[in-house]
């Protein structure tokens, strides 16, 4: 099973998100477009292409294709973009937001909010591109989050178009203090001056790992405490997705199929409840 398709299956998807990502609307390069808005980037993991035909007379979006590097969640919210603004004029398709977005897709998880934003922001960049006007390939302002180079200015921008009032609504929204972490603190003082909140006080307990941190420090578990020991016996292993505490592995190689395939996982398990989270459970894709 592919990776897109295994995303579809770990999250909780609409019926609608599934079916724009398994048959999405409006796909590939439009040739002679008339607009085109480029936003994201495949380092970060998410990129967006959108192209636009534009009936000059009328002022209309006539046509409307992408091409999209990312998730289930981006194809889908792509595809429903594209589907959202033919036919509407350039400031009708300008006043759809991204909530609007995730409206047209039944909702989508809050951790994959970024990817209507994407898809807003794709659009603005298109029809700033078709007016003559700067296209703001990244925001100003200091940049924030250097994990995925998001800028102090697009914070306050998304806080207040989907007023957000947290930190973890900041990282679905944005991805912005899903890595490292250390842009955290940084974060929260920009809340803070945005909706002009009492600081904030410190938990007493650890910030609750996102998605995105626990897969870096998976992956690094894997990489450094699991594999060399699989490896060395001609196995291997895979991780395929997280959805909360629940790790979704393949085993590769000599494990794939092996008698003590079940002694394997147990250990896989056991390693990652002492090094990350005493709940983490660990299954094994057929």
């Amino acid at each position: 099973m592919c990776r897109l398709c295994n995303d579809v299956r770990m999250w909780d998807y609409s019926e609608k998100v599934k079916d724009a990502f398994l048959h999405p609307k409006n796909v590939g390069e439009l040739k002679d477009a008339d607009a085109l808005g480029e936003v994201g980037s495949i380092i970060c993991g998410d990129a967006l292409k959108l192209y636009l035909k534009i009936d000059k007379d009328a002022g209309k979006i006539v046509d409307a294709r992408f091409q999209t590097f990312g998730c289930a969640s981006a194809i889908a919210s792509s595809s429903a973009l594209t589907e959202l603004i033919k036919g509407r004029t350039l400031d009708e398709a300008l006043a759809i937001s991204n909530q609007d977005i995730a409206d047209y897709l039944g909702g989508l998880p809050d951790q994959k909010m970024h990817c209507s934003v994407m898809g807003r922001e794709a659009l603005e960049a298109a029809i700033a591109n078709y007016r003559g006007e700067p296209v703001r390939k990244k925001e100003e302002g200091r940049v924030v989050c250097k994990c995925f180079d998001v800028t102090e200015e697009k914070i306050r921008r998304v806080a207040l178009e989907s007023r957000l009032t947290t930190v973890d609504e900041i990282t679905n929204f944005t991805k912005a203090g899903g890595g490292c972490g250390e842009c955290v603190s940084r974060i929260e003082k920009i809340l803070q001056d945005v909706w002009s909140l009492k600081p904030v006080e410190k938990p007493s307990t650890p910030r609750k790992l996102t998605n995105l941190q626990k897969i870096a420090l998976i992956q690094e578990i894997i990489e450094t405490e699991i594999r060399p020991g699989l490896q060395a016996d001609s196995g291997d292993v895979e991780l395929i997705d997280i959805e909360d505490n629940t790790v979704i592995i393949a085993l590769r190689g000599m494990c794939t199929g092996c008698l003590m395939a079940d002694v394997t996982v147990k250990g896989i398990q056991s390693k990652l409840r002492e090094l990350v989270n005493n709940d983490i459970l660990v299954k094994v894709l057929p």
